[in-house]
């Protein structure tokens, strides 16, 4: 327990993480509408924190790029994360607080994301885990985060969501105290300059695959942001809204958990063109109805539209070259999941305070046109989806 494993370390910093993130993604905005906050400026301030992991994976996550760097940065970071959800607290209803608030906390949020997954590349690559057995126990902590915070605000109110996700970060520090056995050691033989962003994005495979999981990931806009509001108008209750978010984390944790086994054999265009149809029927039926049939089938669609493009994206990013896994992992975080997210984020705070639901429809859009990108896979890494997992179990 206090030299983990690999697999021990990395799922577990995933525990903590991914608990906190299943609060702050489907109940900061309800946290936001309990402090008087508009639907508009609720998508400006949710966009705001999309838009702030963005500018922190351009600049700070490619800073560190080797693979020794990933620890402690992630030590520092859950620390100042702890201390800038607390001052959430303090806002006393003022916009440009919870502003200033959002932008400090996603400063230190938004690199945690790419910089855990960096090091579950890392000793995939080593064949010492597996990503998609490592990376469901994140799915796992993010339905406990989403149950829990569903109960805890409807039986004590709103501030649960702050309690609780500093708990889920806190958790996160802890497990990453230890060390790993063994630690994260850059080769000798390897290049490791940091790779310059500018010029990895004037390569064409790079653009093309930022543009196609942009498409799929950014689909996903209105739902973290108005989902729990829209089906809390619809006369579901907090806790429901809990389950129904838990329910399509538990279809992502049974793709991530199944992946080797379900996809050992997909080419990189299939898992891509699969989820480009996912997104169409998901947002389809989510602006079609509000029944609680469909939107079970709704939620779990998630494994689909998320889990497959998401194991499609780590596919892309292990057969590149060690030295610029950092940085696609960065970029892959910085714009499909960052930027162009809060665009569409900010866009469809507008649109659903004009449109109402019908700005599912334009989400289902976006996976018509995923479908008319092809990706190529390139490199000669090993399939990850076929990785071994030797002495995994911590």
């Amino acid at each position: 327990m206090l030299t983990p494993s690999p697999y021990g370390w990395i799922s577990q910093y995933f525990v903590g993480f991914f608990f906190a993130y299943g609060v702050y993604l489907p109940f900061w905005a309800l946290w936001f509408e309990e402090q008087g906050v508009s639907a508009t400026d609720i998508g400006l301030l949710v966009g705001i924190g999309f838009a702030t992991r963005c500018v922190a994976n351009m600049l700070i996550t490619p800073r560190i790029h080797k693979v020794e760097q990933l620890i402690p940065a992630l030590r520092w970071l859950s620390f100042a994360a702890i201390i800038f959800i607390g001052f959430h607290f303090f806002t006393g209803g003022s916009f440009w607080l919870m502003a200033l608030a959002t932008v400090l906390f996603n400063l230190c949020c938004g690199p945690s994301v790419p910089l855990s997954d960096s090091m579950a590349n890392y000793y995939s690559r080593l064949q010492m885990l597996d990503y998609g057995r490592t990376r469901l126990w994140g799915s796992i902590a993010f339905i406990a985060g989403s149950t829990v915070v569903g109960f805890l605000a409807a039986q004590y109110g709103s501030d649960m969501i702050l309690f609780t996700a500093l708990a889920g970060v806190t958790a996160a520090l802890v497990f990453s105290m230890r060390n790993i056995n063994p630690m994260p050691v850059t080769m000798d033989d390897e290049n490791t300059e940091r790779p310059k962003l500018a010029d990895m994005l004037r390569e064409r495979p790079v653009i093309k695959f930022l543009v196609l999981v942009s498409l799929i990931q950014g689909s996903h806009a209105a739902y973290y942001s108005f989902s729990s509001i829209y089906w809390k108008e619809a006369g579901y209750s907090e806790d429901i809204i809990g389950y129904l978010w838990s329910l399509g984390v538990v279809a992502e944790v049974a793709i991530f958990a199944f992946s080797k086994r379900l996809f050992s054999g997909w080419t990189l265009r299939a898992l891509f063109a699969v989820a480009a149809l996912g997104v169409v029927v998901r947002w389809g039926l989510t602006a079609s109805t509000t029944a609680l049939v469909a939107l079970v089938l709704i939620q779990l669609l998630h494994g689909v539209t998320f889990a497959m493009a998401h194991i499609a994206a780590i596919q892309y990013i292990q057969h590149s070259e060690q030295r610029k896994m950092v940085a696609l992992q960065a970029l892959y975080n910085a714009i499909p999941l960052g930027a162009f997210i809060a665009l569409m984020t900010a866009l469809s705070g507008w649109g659903y305070e004009n449109w109402g639901a019908n700005v599912f429809w334009a989400m289902a859009a976006m996976g018509v046109l995923a479908l008319l990108i092809k990706v190529e896979q390139k490199g000669h890494c090993a399939n990850p989806l076929a990785k071994a997992e030797p002495n995994a179990q911590n």
